[in-house]
């Protein structure tokens, strides 16, 4: 997945989550394995109850995985 400067907006369920950090996963935001062998370990994340989550998708978050705004200030 090529890296877009806006978020992506899923709804989750509680329960872990594994969400792609090396940007090559068919399936972004969440992980394929297509990590495998990069040294690159997907984003952990415990969703404690049901809600929208916004997934970075430009790689600036300070959050990272969850989008803080930082593609706002990106030309």
């Amino acid at each position: 997945m090529q890296r877009e400067n806006r978020p992506c907006v899923v709804t989750e369920e509680p329960g872990v989550k594994y969400y792609c950090a090396c940007t090559k996963s068919a399936n972004w935001p969440y992980c394929d394995g297509s990590h495998a062998g990069s040294g690159i370990s997907p984003y952990q994340v415990e969703i404690e109850e049901a809600r929208k989550v916004a997934i970075c998708g430009c790689g600036k978050s300070a959050k990272m995985p969850i989008c803080d705004g930082a593609h706002k200030a990106l030309h």
